[in-house]
């Protein structure tokens, strides 16, 4: 990206100076520059480089996007359409007697998705000098785990939800007793991929490692298990009575978790320093909030066939949300807060990070 600077990226710099941002200091001691403002190798690259690509259509609605926005969705779809090649080989029966299983598993992993997650780990990695052979495998890993969050939370003893990305949810498809042993199945594998996978001519083992440590931990108690916890806790209490301080909480520990590991998983494959993983983190600390503040907006305002999953699912169980307790616009006001910082966090990469400051605005200009 080196001469004049792209079209995308001018578009991405354009939120309003209007919201109230906090920059990362860098003689501030390094957890506080996180804080936020206040309120099988050979056969999956083969599958990879043979994929058809999918539909613009299915990752936003881009009927009247400028030039700007063309340029991010060429990248999107380029890099959806190596994803899903590499999940499409990732599960794979070898013998009879794993069929019912892998075919559970292979439903939700490959149902249609717009691969957030996987594609901020190649980007990432793509900032710090890093290609897709040394993060697929990674990126991979993260939609495993992600898928593995859906299919257990939709359960009937979570958001026991019927619906999920455009078709019935894993145990309404293979019954409850499978669904389980499916998410399992994903977890487990996850670290199995990575670890079997990196290629270890490119990526040093000791990267390797700490990639699968981090992984590890963000779904554990410091990851989604606290967040989907905490947020069952709060499920029935009074919007005012959670409070934003404690939502905020709930969603850097769940929704953020596995976008926080995207991109600092992407630049540790690089070999990227520590200060530039602590800002990957700030940068994703604020995308995570914002992309779920959209997720609460999208669940009042859109409908079940545009979102892929039931809307207005958090009204009909009393869940808090943000538009519960701000309000719709105060909500997007502050999706937009976040997203500013978050680029904020990315200033000293200039134009090299444009993908990921595209990727910002994406999370909350998405249709579903």
């Amino acid at each position: 990206m080196d001469g004049a600077t792209p079209a995308f990226i001018v578009w991405t710099a354009t939120l309003g100076a209007r919201h109230r941002t906090a920059r990362i200091s860098p003689g501030a001691p390094r957890r506080r520059s996180l804080l936020l403002s206040p309120i099988r190798s050979s056969r999956l690259l083969q599958a990879v480089q043979e994929a058809a690509p999918p539909s613009p259509a299915s990752l936003f609605d881009a009927d009247t996007a400028s030039d700007a926005k063309r340029q991010l969705l060429t990248y999107l779809v380029s890099k959806k359409r190596a994803v899903d090649a590499a999940l499409e080989a990732s599960v794979q029966a070898s013998v009879p007697g794993q069929r019912r299983l892998a075919e559970a598993m292979r439903y939700s992993l490959l149902a249609d998705g717009k691969r957030v997650r996987p594609i901020l780990v190649l980007a990432a990695c793509e900032l710090f000098g890093g290609d897709d052979a040394m993060a697929m495998p990674t990126a991979v890993a993260v939609e495993m785990v992600h898928c593995m969050s859906l299919i257990h939370d939709d359960l009937p003893a979570m958001d026991n939800d019927d619906y999920r990305r455009g078709q019935p949810t894993n145990h309404k498809k293979f019954g409850e007793d499978v669904a389980i042993l499916a998410g399992d199945a994903l977890l487990s594998e996850s670290f199995a991929h990575i670890a079997e996978h990196t290629p270890i001519d490119r990526v040093p083992p000791a990267r390797v490692l700490e990639v699968v440590r981090r992984l590890a931990q963000s779904v554990g108690l410091n990851g989604l298990a606290a967040g989907q916890a905490m947020d069952l806790e709060c499920e029935g209490k009074p919007a005012e009575q959670v409070g934003v301080h404690a939502l905020e909480w709930i969603h850097l520990h769940k929704t953020a978790a596995l976008l926080r590991f995207s991109v600092m998983a992407g630049a540790i494959l690089a070999g990227a320093d520590a200060d530039d993983v602590q800002h990957m983190e700030a940068y994703a600390n604020r995308i995570g909030l914002a992309f779920q503040i959209a997720d609460d907006v999208l669940d009042v305002v859109s409908s079940t066939e545009t979102l892929g999953k039931t809307a207005g699912k958090d009204s009909a169980v009393d869940k808090a949300t943000f538009p519960r307790l701000l309000g719709l616009e105060a909500s997007r006001l502050r999706a937009e807060q976040l997203v500013h910082e978050a680029k904020q966090a990315l200033e000293r990469y200039g134009g090299r990070a444009g993908i990921l400051l595209g990727l910002a605005d994406f999370i909350i200009q998405r249709k579903n």
